[in-house]
Order: C-alpha cells, then sequence, then structure tokens
C-alpha cells in the first residue's frame, strides 16, 4: 500500500473495519447502504477508482453465490410468469424516456441512457450502449449518477412501501425486479423483503438484463457502429449453473446455506461501496433536467407496475 496517500490508506481501513462489522453483526443491506451514503456525502470518496470496480465484480460473484440456494425450477418459473410484463415494461419505458427527453429538451444521448438504464439494468445498460452511440465521459457519468441515486431511494423506500400495501413475496420481487434499475439494488430490496422475494426477483431481474444483448446490437445497427459481446453479462450464465448444481448435485445443506449467507455478507458490503461511491458532486454534475428525466421516467413506471403488482 506504499503508494496510497495517507487519505487513500485511511478510507481504505475504515471500509474494511465497516465491512468486518457488517459480516460480524450481520447488518441487513438497506442500512449497510445508508452507511455507505453517509460516508458518500460527508466525505468525497478518494479512491472511487479502486472501489467502482470492486462493486461491480463483487455484486456478480454474490449473485452467483445466491444461485446456491435457489432450485432451478423455480428460477425458470419465475421468468417465465414475468416475461410478458418483461417486454411490455422494456418498451414502454424505452418510448416513454424519449418521449419525455423531448419534452424536457434534454440532450439526446442522455436521454438514450438515463431510458436505457431505466429500462433494463441501469447501470450496466448504459455502460453497454455508451459507446454505440460515441457518449463522452460527462454524458456517462450524468446518466450513471441520475440512475445510483434512484436505486439508492428505490432499496430505502421499496420494502416499506411493500410491507405498508402488504404486498405477498412473489407480488413484492416482480415488483422490485421490474421497477428498479440496479440488480444489486434489486436483490438488496428483495433480501430485506424474504427469500421468495429474493428468488423471484433475482431470476426475473437476471433475465431482464439478458436485454442488453439486443439492445446493444440494435443501437449499434441505428448508429452505424461495431457491437461486441463484451458486455455479455457471463454471470448471469454462472448463475444459471450454480442454481442447477443446487437442484441436481445433492449439495450438502451446511455448504449451500453457507455460501448463501457469505454471499449475503458480500452484497451488504456490496451496497455499502455503492453508497460510499455517491456524493453531493455527483448529483451536482447530474444537471437538473437529466435528473428530472430519470425521475419522472422512474416513478411512472414505479406506479404503473405498482398498480399491476397489487391486482395479482
Amino acid at each position: 500500500m506504499a503508494y496510497f496517500s495517507s487519505t487513500q490508506k485511511t478510507s481504505i481501513a475504515i471500509l474494511i473495519i465497516l465491512s468486518i462489522c457488517i459480516i460480524l453483526f450481520n447488518i441487513p443491506t438497506h442500512f449497510s447502504l445508508t452507511i455507505g451514503l453517509i460516508i458518500g456525502f460527508s466525505v468525497v470518496n478518494p479512491i472511487q477508482k479502486i472501489t467502482k470496480p470492486v462493486t461491480k465484480y463483487l455484486l456478480q460473484a454474490c449473485v452467483v453465490g445466491l444461485g446456491f440456494g435457489m432450485d432451478f425450477m423455480k428460477v425458470i418459473d419465475a421468468g417465465k410468469t414475468g416475461i410478458i410484463f418483461t417486454l411490455i415494461t422494456i418498451f414502454g419505458a424505452l418510448a416513454l424516456g424519449l418521449l419525455l427527453g423531448k419534452i424536457l429538451k434534454v440532450s439526446g444521448k442522455i436521454t438514450y441512457l438515463i431510458s436505457c438504464g431505466t429500462a433494463i439494468c441501469g447501470g450496466s445498460a448504459i455502460a453497454a450502449v455508451s459507446p454505440s452511440i460515441d457518449a463522452d465521459e460527462k454524458e456517462i457519468s450524468m446518466s450513471m449518477a441520475t440512475v445510483f441515486t434512484l436505486n439508492a431511494i428505490a432499496l430505502l423506500l421499496f420494502p416499506y412501501i411493500g410491507h405498508l400495501l402488504g404486498l405477498t413475496q412473489y407480488q413484492f420481487g416482480l415488483w422490485s425486479a421490474i421497477a428498479i434499475h440496479d440488480t444489486s439494488s434489486v436483490v438488496g430490496a428483495a433480501a430485506a423483503y424474504g427469500d421468495e422475494a429474493l428468488t423471484i426477483a433475482t431470476s426475473i431481474k437476471l433475465a431482464r438484463a439478458l436485454w442488453i444483448i439486443p439492445l446493444v446490437l440494435v443501437t449499434a445497427l441505428v448508429y452505424g457502429k461495431k457491437a461486441g459481446m463484451a458486455s455479455f453479462p457471463l454471470f448471469i450464465l454462472l448463475f444459471i449453473l450454480a442454481s442447477l448444481a443446487n437442484t441436481y448435485l445433492n449439495i450438502p445443506p451446511e455448504i449451500s446455506k453457507g455460501i448463501v449467507n457469505i454471499s449475503k455478507s458480500g452484497l451488504s458490503i456490496t451496497l455499502l461501496l455503492i453508497g460510499a461511491n455517491i456524493s453531493v458532486n455527483n448529483i451536482r454534475e447530474t444537471g437538473f433536467k437529466a435528473f428530472l428525466l430519470g425521475f419522472l421516467l422512474w416513478f411512472i413506471l414505479l406506479l404503473g407496475t405498482l398498480a399491476v403488482v397489487v391486482n395479482l
């Protein structure tokens, strides 16, 4: 750690200590995010270049680990159940986002990035399509900041709304998978609500994330760019393999439960790091119109999907 400054060393030490506390005291995901947000809004995270890539791979590893606690047939059933709802909301969110962007006079590229992030899977979708539209760093960061801020709000708010309305585990899992942007926040909110909600939400969200592939291909075709498959979410395949192993290989329960518990702790640590990466500067850089676009699109999707879900 000789190449880190004293401030960076202190930040690393604090995050390590907090991560250990999360594991020892089994701190829930929404509390972990809250702690991270307090850190992010109180001080600028001096090690964002380290923590951002860590959160990406840690999240993927945790999702794969959660697969060891899921029955493969239930995963398939959940994916089938939500497919029509998923298709309607993906195309609806994209169309509505483009319309709102024109009304609010937001940059076309920012509008497209925020619409894709809302429609499919947040930051992952934004990162996947941005090269195909030649989005610059500022446009990407503004879109990411909008989505991440709304993710944090959703993770804290959704479990409360679910309990207030008396949503079943199935209803909440479906709603959170459709109406929350990033996989991390979907899994975090569902884990706080219950095991059945977690299975449903994770299955539907990962099936939804696969739509990144046709989205990238179509975007590249429209903008006349080449589309690579580097954006293919390989961790989804690993999640499926983990679920298959848990269902058919007779893994001892103590081993599968141990992997799932470690994954849940890892998810809480991931959300701590995500919260620490959000700062006042991030929100300030977003721009009022871009944030308003993201908020209105998300809020309409939230209310529309909730209206459907409560009647299931």
